[in-house]
């Protein structure tokens, strides 16, 4: 599925449609450069799963958790992983097979470690600053 985003007012309407299309799947892999909004769309995504509480980046922590209205919600950001090692050092597949919400930021760096199925989220950046969101069933 392809979405344009024109500006930062849609993203909650393209966040529902994300979360619809996911359907049953609670994996969603995030690729976009820096900068090019994936924290941001993550944090629509929150809302309408009901969080109140400050969605902020986990680059540091590498993984935030909030409650949202019917389950808990894993933001993970991995820029900052050296190599796969330290995601089984957190204890990455706790959090991925406990069929919460994951939503992951440069899964690229675990690539390895993905499981079978997830949705995946790519997001461009376009000339006029518009973004293109593609969601993928995988």
């Amino acid at each position: 599925m392809n979405l344009p985003v024109k500006n930062i007012n849609e993203l909650k309407g393209a966040a529902q449609k994300l979360v619809d299309f996911g359907g049953t799947i609670r994996i969603f892999l995030f690729y976009g450069d820096m900068g090019a909004g994936k924290t941001t769309f993550i944090k629509a995504i929150c809302d309408c799963l009901g969080t109140h509480e400050p969605v902020t980046s986990p680059t540091f922590s590498i993984v935030n958790e909030y409650e949202g209205l019917n389950s808990k919600i894993y933001h993970f950001d991995f820029y900052r992983l050296k190599n796969q090692n330290e995601a089984f050092d957190m204890g990455y597949e706790e959090y991925l097979y406990s069929g919460q919400y994951c939503f992951i930021e440069w899964p690229e760096k675990i690539s390895g470690l993905l499981p079978e199925h997830y949705i995946r989220i790519d997001i461009q950046v376009l000339d006029n600053n518009e973004r293109k969101l593609t969601f993928t069933k995988i």
